[in-house]
């Protein structure tokens, strides 16, 4: 996951709708069933989709009243602990 790439997304969230992310989700997460694709393209597919989750997350936070900037550092601090683990 990239901060950068979910911050602009949740910036496009805002400027569009939510609603725009959560089909490309859908016909990223299909692709990965197709049985040609690479592992390097799911791999990248793999990076997409989180980035696109991330983003609908912070989201979620903004909506649910936390500042902008603390829902995307208090996310990428969960994100990093579970790596951590």
């Amino acid at each position: 996951m990239k901060l950068p790439i979910i911050k602009h997304l949740t910036q496009f969230i805002e400027e569009n709708d939510q609603d725009y992310l959560i089909e490309t989700l859908e016909v990223l997460e299909s692709l990965t069933e197709v049985s040609s694709i690479s592992d390097e393209e799911l791999d990248v597919l793999g990076e997409l989709i989180s980035n696109i989750s991330g983003a609908l997350e912070v989201h979620k936070m903004i909506q649910q009243g936390t500042d902008k900037k603390e829902a995307l550092n208090s996310f990428m601090k969960r994100v990093l602990g579970s790596i951590d683990q």
